[in-house]
């Protein structure tokens, strides 16, 4: 492993940055016009919910089928993977997300989505691309036509992916669950790529280490006593537990937690009662926890469970009727972490071809998470890298709408191009040719 990445990194750093450019931003811009502009455009109007993304699922295995990749549907639900081989050497993944948020799309755009699906409960929505998934697989199909005809350059094994339900945290896993990694070649390393609304359209980031938060999704069942409204001495008033719980969680990660290290418990969702005078006998409380460290997510989680009874009992909730507290099984993933070596040398190599001025430093703003992680876990042995295109213009950088809002648009050119030009050369350096 070790010999393959000096190799690559003597080889990138070897070549002047014009010669490796040259052809490659050409064919690729061209790539564009002739096809990706068009297929972009595509997925934008037909998006697909979390786990429903059958037709998208189609068109990707359609496109990587007639690029000459062995394509293998169905994976982990709707998941695609398609294999490349080409000599001895490493094996490389490409993974891009694909599916869409239960949102109706109000960003103004010609080819603004109307679409409309039911979601895995039976309800119907709908969709938007309200996360640039559409410019991840776009950018793929760019990536693995690149690839096919750079495959002169380079030896080993590629393996794209497009990837169901990120949005829900489970596509990664399930389709690990299903084979990935034992009815497909393993990967040596795992490479993948966001585009980024709050960043200037093109430019790229690729962290050294932490990328993304964990995330865990919690239910609190808060239960009380039920009464009239007019006489809360005669009950247990369940929504003054669950306030004063909320308050409390807000508590724990100002004080419990180390306040360098990164920590959010929030409430997106409280439901309890029917009418004002009658005081319920159940709340149910949603959260979403966050943290970058392993140790501070299960501190977090841990301290949870321990407030939601503490809070009830000091409020005179019968023992028999403690708060319960679950954690999804399905929405849940661990934090994104970049192997330091790897991201290093495809940092070096994506400056080295692309010019060192298209490279941004890292500036985090939030505790977003990714499913990602379930790809690059320790136990897994694969390193993986993890950077993010750019997808708004600098003038429109200070109004441009975030990530899962019906108003968000990005720019796909340079946006996708960039994206297939940087995926390409960190294949290329991995995957380097002695």
């Amino acid at each position: 492993m070790k010999k393959w990445i000096l190799a690559a990194a003597v080889a990138v750093l070897s070549v002047p940055a014009q010669a490796q450019q040259g052809s490659l931003h050409d064919a690729i811009a061209a790539d564009y016009h002739a096809n990706l502009a068009e297929l972009f455009d595509h997925f934008h109007r037909n998006p697909e919910l979390s786990g429903r993304e059958v037709q998208t699922s189609a068109r990707m295995a359609q496109e990587l089928r007639a690029l000459g990749y062995e394509v293998t549907t169905g994976v982990g639900g709707t998941g695609v993977v398609a294999v490349l081989r080409n000599g001895a050497g490493p094996t490389v993944l490409l993974r891009a997300d694909m599916d869409g948020l239960p949102l109706e799309e109000r960003s103004g755009l010609a080819n603004a989505s109307h679409a409309r699906q039911t979601d895995t409960a039976g309800t119907e929505q709908p969709v938007m691309h309200a996360c640039g998934h559409d410019v991840h697989i776009t950018a793929m199909v760019g990536t693995a036509r690149q690839l096919a005809a750079r495959r002169t350059g380079w030896s080993g094994t590629l393996v794209l992916i497009a990837q169901p339900a990120e949005e829900t945290i489970s596509g990664a896993r399930a389709m690990i669950q299903d084979g990935l990694y034992t009815r497909f070649p393993k990967p040596d390393f795992a490479v993948a790529f966001h585009v980024a609304a709050d960043g200037p359209a093109g430019q790229i980031v690729v962290p050294e280490t932490i990328v993304n938060s964990s995330a865990d999704s919690v239910s609190i069942v808060v239960n009380g006593v039920g009464t009239h409204g007019a006489y809360p001495h005669l009950g247990v008033d369940p929504v003054l537990v669950a306030s004063q719980i909320v308050v409390s969680l807000q508590s724990m990660v100002g004080r419990d937690i180390n306040p360098l290290e990164g920590a959010v418990i929030s409430v997106g969702s409280i439901h309890g009662g029917v009418k004002s005078n009658i005081i319920p006998e159940r709340v149910e409380l949603q959260l979403t926890v966050r943290a970058d460290r392993p140790e501070v997510r299960t501190r977090l989680l841990d301290g949870i469970d321990r407030v939601a009874r503490g809070t009830a009992l000091a409020l005179g909730v019968p023992q028999d009727r403690l708060p319960v507290v679950t954690r999804s099984a399905t929405e849940t993933t661990p934090p994104t972490i970049n192997d330091p070596a790897t991201a290093a040398l495809v940092r070096e190599a994506i400056a080295s071809a692309m010019g060192r001025e298209r490279l941004l430093e890292q500036r985090r703003t939030g505790m977003g998470a990714e499913d990602f992680a379930y790809l690059v876990t320790p136990d897994t042995g694969v390193k993986g890298v993890y950077f993010s295109v750019g997808g708004t213009p600098p003038a429109e950088l200070a109004n441009a709408p975030g990530h899962h809002s019906p108003l968000f648009r990005i720019r796909p050119e340079p946006s996708v191009t960039a994206g297939v030009e940087a995926m390409v050369v960190a294949a290329e350096a991995l995957m380097r040719r002695p």
